[in-house]
């Protein structure tokens, strides 16, 4: 789950009448600043995938508000052990979009055994039915792709569309991830909204939401736009959450097909909005 978990669902440039109306509705959502942590360990592993154990830990932190825009940093550690090798990853990702979800910029940097592999960093911007990617590292390159929201922008629209009662519905993401060259077709399916039962393992955790209501979402990340894509393929992978109102997450399962890992929420804090914009 990179910033996936709190990942941006697009639109299509095809779509772009209604965009403007879910924009509208998405600016009416509070987003609450705060710091999630998570334990990370494997649910699942395919003969195929090699991975023998796998176990870690994610840091979430989002901040800002539609005046200031919104920050996200995130960290996320994982040990794979398969029967040779054990190998010590380490993605750490700073982004920043502004209130309107006009533009978006990014920076990852992932270590392998506390080298540095790679680093990527851009920005984007919406212009009319498409979006503009300019990347600084690895190297500089200019990308345009299709209308896209950014990851804000998309946790509002998700959150509204949850509200309105919508159950199910198809857009398009780009949140910088990969090489931050292609827009992702995602699916999405809300469930009916919930409540945390007394056994929940995560509910020690969860302070403020032990008792508040969330929905059950699981999303479908596809590159239709690949070599030999025919609409039928299976998805590049998969993230399943509980969502609550103000934008937090927990109890995730991440599915990339050979294999899966969960992440339960072990710290939550939670931090006061800026004084000077509402949301």
């Amino acid at each position: 789950m990179r910033a996936a978990l709190a990942t941006n669902l697009v639109f299509a440039a095809s779509l772009a009448s209604p965009f403007a109306a879910t924009a509208a509705e998405a600016g009416a959502v509070t987003l609450v600043p705060h710091r999630a942590v998570y334990d990370l360990a494997l649910d699942s592993a395919s003969d195929r995938s090699g991975i023998t154990g796998l176990s870690g830990r994610m840091v979430y932190e989002f901040a800002g508000s539609p005046c200031d825009g919104y920050t996200v940093t995130f960290r996320f550690v994982t040990r794979i052990d398969t029967e040779d090798t054990s190998r010590l990853t380490d993605q750490q990702t700073t982004t920043y979009e502004d209130g309107e979800g006009a533009s978006f910029n990014f920076v990852t940097r992932s270590f392998v055994d506390e080298a540095l592999e790679t680093e990527l960093r851009g920005s984007a911007r919406l212009d009319s039915d498409e979006t503009l990617v300019s990347l600084e590292k690895p190297e500089k390159q200019d990308v345009t792709l299709e209308a896209a929201q950014f990851p804000t922008r998309h946790l509002k629209d998700l959150l509204s569309r949850a509200k309105s009662g919508e159950t199910f519905y198809e857009a398009s993401l780009f949140d910088g991830s990969e090489d931050a060259d292609k827009v992702m077709t995602t699916t999405v399916i809300i469930g009916k909204p919930a409540k945390a039962n007394a056994s929940d393992p995560e509910l020690k955790a969860m302070g403020d939401l032990a008792g508040a209501a969330f929905w059950p979402v699981d999303m479908a990340y596809f590159d239709l736009a690949g070599d030999g894509a025919d609409g039928e393929e299976l998805p590049t992978y998969r993230i399943s959450f509980k969502l609550y109102e103000n934008g937090m997450t927990r109890d995730l399962v991440m599915d990339y097909g050979t294999f899966s890992m969960t992440g339960t929420l072990v710290d939550l804090a939670t931090f006061d909005a800026p004084d000077n914009c509402t949301q």
